[in-house]
């Protein structure tokens, strides 16, 4: 498992700072805090200390650790460093190179991989000066957790909150716990042998089942610039994959091209195109349940490696067909024990659903009409197709048909 250098900066998010602690040990990492001169003025080096159990460090005089080198030393210790919350300040110093506490001094001296998790007023956040900052910090390869929209502690509403510490664990890239970006099945592959053994649940009527939900577009290129997609927010399969997460499930998430937050205690892996969502279901093979609710493009093209001039005219483009997800995962030799399609149609909306399940081999299928704001939209208005019939669900909150979805499957996968 990792180790962590946690640098908690001076913010009103750095109560959450203690909650990351408890959330890292429980899956197995270690955490060594170091907290700056503005974080001591909201926690304390006690409660940092109790929860780590580890020594709390906060000066770069101390006269022990630093006739040892120990700046340099607890730089070179971990597998990663994180700042949470990272103040404004800090990602200046941080883009500057700016080295005049211990914190700093860490940062310019480690060689280990970086992540910042911002949080500040929104005003600060979308200053010029910050995002330059941030720009910077990106391209030197630092990942950055952006922070979230709400209200602030200052009663402003916007981006700026800091997301909540089972969020900013499924985003690290930690043994036990990964964000996985894409890039091919091999990277896929390396990332899902690091799934999280457990979840931010304890109990639940899904502890112990491993739930494998897709969800939002795809998007299949033409060129570099230009892409085959549909209007998939990703909403309801993300609303279905927190719901999972609280009823104790260890979920992976399957996600196509959105800005979604990941849901606290969801593995997250990020694709682009069926190609690739399809190579990443199968690498979280095995599942109890996989819940396909992606809307995955029907047709692909071979993308020119240039971009198609308007000049030219009208391309002539062939369409391929991409791979039919819910159909390789109904004939494959680790087929989950429940497998639940989406239909997403604008007519004959029971039929084609239903015939969809029986042409596809899949268990249930979620009939939903996408003729109106669906997709995007914050309801939804499902019918649900099984072997047995169809129960036909009153128009509700994407999240209330997570949660009704999430409890029908739990009652399906209970033993006999």
């Amino acid at each position: 498992m990792a180790r962590v250098l946690l640098i908690v900066g001076g913010g009103i998010a750095a109560f959450k700072a203690s909650e990351l602690i408890r959330l890292l040990r429980r899956n197995g990492h270690s955490v060594t805090p170091v907290l700056t001169a503005g974080g001591a003025h909201f926690v304390t080096p006690m409660t940092l200390a109790a929860l780590a159990e580890s020594p709390v460090y906060t000066s770069l005089w101390d006269l022990k650790d630093e006739t040892e080198m120990g700046h340099i030393q607890l730089s070179r210790a971990a597998d990663l460093v994180l700042v949470c919350p990272a103040t404004a300040d800090l990602l200046a110093k941080l883009a500057a190179g700016i080295a005049d506490d211990l914190a700093t001094t860490l940062l310019l001296a480690t060689d280990k991989p970086v992540a910042v998790a911002p949080a500040m007023n929104v005003r600060m956040w979308q200053h010029a000066a910050t995002q330059s900052n941030i720009a910077t910090l990106k391209a030197r390869g630092i990942q950055v957790i952006e922070p979230v929209e709400g209200e602030m502690a200052c009663g402003e509403y916007g981006p700026g909150r800091l997301p909540e510490p089972g969020e900013i664990l499924a985003h690290l890239d930690l043994a036990g716990s990964t964000l996985v970006p894409s890039g091919g099945e091999a990277a896929i592959e390396a990332r899902l042998d690091q799934r999280p053994p457990t979840t931010l649940g304890t109990s639940g009527s899904l502890v112990g089942r491993h739930i494998l939900i897709t969800a939002g577009p795809t998007h299949e290129p033409i060129d570099p610039v230009r892409v085959i997609a549909n209007r998939s927010s990703g909403k309801q399969g993300f609303a279905i994959a927190a719901a999972a997460a609280r009823a104790g499930a260890r979920v992976t998430l399957v996600a196509g091209p959105v800005s979604l937050p990941t849901p606290g205690g969801v593995a997250r892996i990020d694709v682009e195109t069926a190609d690739q969502m399809l190579a990443a279901v199968e690498a979280a093979l095995p599942c109890d349940a996989a819940i396909l609710v992606a809307a995955v493009a029907d047709w692909k093209v071979d993308p020119s490696p240039t971009k198609l001039k308007k000049g030219d005219g009208p391309p002539s483009i062939q369409l391929l067909p991409n791979p039919d997800i819910l159909a390789t995962l109904a004939q494959h030799p680790l087929r989950p024990r429940l497998l639940v399609g989406f239909a997403a149609e604008t007519n004959d909306l029971l039929p084609n659903a239903s015939a969809k399940r029986e042409r596809k081999g899949a268990d249930w299928i979620v009939a939903n009409d996408v003729s109106g704001d669906v997709m995007g939209g914050s309801h939804n208005h499902v019918h649900l197709i099984t072997r047995d019939g169809t129960e036909s669900w009153d128009s509700a909150p994407k999240d209330e048909v997570a949660r009704r979805l999430v409890t029908r499957i739990a009652e399906e996968l209970e033993p006999e």
